[in-house]
């Protein structure tokens, strides 16, 4: 006589989830592992509620469509709606089918697809930014879809890799191609992508990041409601010396913009003691954007705009000094802030020289916010524009490539 097959819907679900054996399912249900191969046998029993809770929520499909046929009633129904999902509808994500998934993709998509979003972290440091930010969406859309195809822990995996996914194209909206109100659409899909993975610090990231958007339009209160939030996040998870640090150099980006310099150099000043203090936590892999010389980045341009012009302009030259060669964007940025600094003491031969050396390495790697720097040193300028370095400049400046790469992008 042969032999059942057992509960094949559950064991497939349990597999698709991450979990590759019933012990490790056992474990993080907190059952003894017996009764998950009961619940896999050919006849398996009806959860009691609070497990049947437990099982549904870990591995994203209601209890019939894992196989269980409730008390006194037939074959479950097929057709019926996952939790997986009615939950990415919740969120607005990606649109949900009428029809249950036919089938869960296994646990290695979501390793496959989290490591096309790390290749995409690298290459946003030598790839055009207009050329990158096509891949990153198309990439994120696909997230979306297997949101709906992935549950438990390979669901929890495809949501973190997404909202990072989202993080570098509302970056590079920002920061790259001067497009803010597309930026904070953007992160906000990766705030909900977050908060399917639960992931509180990614979160505190992208809160972080939509700070920028008010914070350099003027709107204190707005910027700083942001961070708050971005801070609470950040409380409820492991954060690391590095991601405080971050927190206040963002808040201090803004409260410069706003002619609070003062109160951003504190903020700048207890960044650096929570970074010299330390944390016992390490950094998340994507924060890669940040480290004590772009603290001292910060630091300068808050010293240009307080006018404290002999230590911005110290501070600047360490850092030009100190950047590496995966700092060819900030490059153009702190030329572009020495630049201001030479402008703003009345050396416009020395402004115009380090405004040369900016759009020179952005013509190497383009960076909106470099370029914003450099328009901001020639207006800067102006009282010195019958000057022979700043007729050069503007030769330079409206040349034909940068002109036309100006306007393209």
């Amino acid at each position: 006589m042969a032999r059942p097959a057992g509960n094949a819907r559950l064991k497939a679900a349990r597999v698709a989830a991450g979990f590759a054996s019933q012990d490790a399912l056992a474990e993080a249900l907190q059952v003894a592992v017996r009764q998950v191969r009961r619940w896999e046998s050919a006849t398996p029993p009806w959860p009691q509620a609070e497990m049947g809770n437990r099982l549904t929520r870990l591995l994203g499909q209601d209890l019939e469509a894992l196989g269980f046929s409730p008390p006194n009633r037939g074959a479950p129904d097929r057709g019926r709606r996952t939790v997986l999902a009615a939950g990415a509808a919740a969120v607005g994500l990606a649109a949900v089918p009428t029809q249950a998934v036919a089938a869960l993709q296994p646990s290695s998509a979501a390793a496959d697809f989290a490591a096309v979003t790390r290749a995409h972290r690298r290459l946003y440091w030598t790839v055009a930014p207009a050329t990158l930010h096509p891949s990153v969406v198309t990439h994120a859309t696909l997230g979306c879809s297997l949101l709906l195809e992935t549950a438990g822990q390979t669901r929890r995996e495809v949501a973190v890799a997404l909202a990072e996914s989202y993080l570098l194209a509302g970056r590079i909206e920002f920061f790259d191609i001067r497009e803010p109100d597309q930026a904070g659409q953007t992160l906000l899909r990766g705030l909900q992508a977050a908060a399917e993975a639960e992931d509180t610090l990614i979160g505190a990231a992208i809160l972080a990041h939509s700070a920028f958007i008010p914070g350099w339009e003027g709107r204190r209160d707005e910027a700083v409601e942001r961070m708050t939030a971005a801070r609470t996040y950040a409380r409820r998870g492991p954060a690391s010396a590095e991601l405080l640090a971050w927190l206040d150099a963002v808040e201090a980006e803004c409260e410069t913009r706003c002619g609070n310099a003062r109160t951003a150099l504190h903020l700048i000043g207890h960044a650096e003691d929570v970074l010299t203090t330390g944390s016992e936590h390490v950094s998340p892999p994507w924060l890669d954007w940040f480290s004590p010389v772009r603290l001292a980045a910060f630091k300068g341009n808050t010293q240009l705009t307080a006018g404290h012009l002999p230590q911005a302009r110290e501070t600047l030259l360490a850092v030009l000094d100190a950047l590496g060669p995966a700092d060819e964007k900030q490059r153009a940025v702190v030329l572009g802030d020495l630049a201001a600094v030479e402008a703003a003491a009345g050396q416009p031969e020395q402004a115009c020289a380090y405004a040369v050396q900016a759009l020179d390495q952005l013509d190497r790697t383009w960076y909106a916010m470099g370029m914003d720097r450099v328009k901001e040193v020639r207006r800067a300028l102006a009282p010195h524009q019958h000057e022979q370095c700043v007729r050069e400049l503007d030769d330079r400046l409206y040349d034909w490539s940068t002109t036309v790469s100006a306007l393209a992008r």
